[in-house]
């Protein structure tokens, strides 16, 4: 349900495996896929094809189909609508897995519908549509959910589409773990550089680490650790992205694992002029600040930044940036 990059990579992937997919997304990305099917790449030499008879594509969810499981990979502001619709046309106990960034989607839908049993997951790979019908995982990661008996026969489907999950008891401190790192999605929205471009300058890492370091200051407080899904350990992050280029490129060099043609889904939605996620993002770092009697001023600004984009277009340098954000 959401059809875009991330579920088409992921379905795609299910499909490629003998799964029964059916896709629900937006028309644009469905008539590419009838035109040229899927073909999914990844940065390890993955290189498959559904061709376009092998695909089910619909734009609104489909009347007297009870899937198994419903993968949720709508924009964070979607979530209240899409489940809505899911839970219009789907039996009760249908479990969905939401696989969107942010944090809440899983309450959310359990408000909008009940009867639906709604759980929570995370994706840790960045998904690039880099041509008609061709998605490309161009980072690495593990897909991760919170450990539900609706999931565990789920495991081994994953496993043989090469779509590797891992269930949490607790899955609180891994959404942290991937919302610390996906708060350069702004940073290189803003900077119109694909991710390693912008990541090898440092003052666009200067503007990250700000942002995290707010971040970190608003979990201790509230008592939650964050889980470590990068190469370094999350309170170490913003000293490391700190560090002259030269340092950072020998030190960094996993973290630096990226295709030149990554790029973040924020920086697709500002061009494509579609609203982002960034209230999802800096703004959930701002709200658990505020919680707790602290300010985000860098998170703050910095969405305002996206936000204000559709009225000046323009990719901003570091040192602009920077400035923006009063960075000295």
């Amino acid at each position: 349900m959401g059809a875009g990059c991330v579920g088409g990579y992921v379905g795609g992937c299910l499909r490629a495996a003998g799964v029964d997919v059916h896709f629900v997304g937006r028309p644009r990305m469905l008539e590419s896929w009838r035109a040229h099917g899927l073909r999914l790449t990844d940065q390890d030499g993955r290189d498959e094809r559904c061709i376009p008879a092998d695909l089910r594509l619909s734009t609104s969810v489909p009347d007297q189909v009870h899937p198994a499981l419903v993968l949720l990979t709508v924009k964070c502001g979607a979530t209240a609508e899409a489940a809505r619709a899911l839970g219009a046309t789907l039996p009760a106990g249908t479990p969905v897995l939401s696989l969107q960034n942010g944090l809440g989607h899983a309450e959310t839908g359990r408000r909008e519908a009940p009867h639906l049993r709604w759980l929570s997951g995370m994706v840790p790979y960045n998904i690039a549509e880099v041509g008609p019908g061709h998605l490309h995982r161009g980072t690495s990661g593990i897909l991760a959910a919170q450990d539900d008996p609706a999931l565990r026969p789920w495991r081994p489907v994953f496993e043989a589409a090469r779509l590797a999950l891992v269930l949490h008891t607790d899955l609180l401190p891994v959404q942290w773990g991937k919302l610390l790192l996906n708060l350069n999605n702004p940073v290189n929205a803003l900077s119109g550089l694909p991710l390693r471009a912008e990541l090898m300058q440092r003052g666009y890492r200067q503007v990250l680490a700000g942002l995290q370091r707010e971040a970190l200051t608003a979990l201790t407080a509230a008592g939650i650790a964050p889980a470590q899904l990068a190469a370094v350990a999350p309170r170490r992050l913003p000293r490391l992205l700190s560090l002259p280029d030269w340092i950072f490129r020998r030190l960094a060099s996993r973290m630096l694992r990226i295709d030149p043609e990554a790029r973040s889904s924020m920086a697709d939605d500002l061009a494509q002029g579609r609203p982002t996620e960034v209230d999802a993002l800096c703004g959930e770092v701002v709200r658990l600040s505020r919680q707790h009697g602290q300010a985000a001023p860098l998170n703050e600004r910095i969405q305002a930044l996206v936000e204000a984009w559709p009225r000046d277009p323009r990719p901003l340098t570091a040192e602009a940036l920077r400035q923006r954000l009063g960075l000295r």
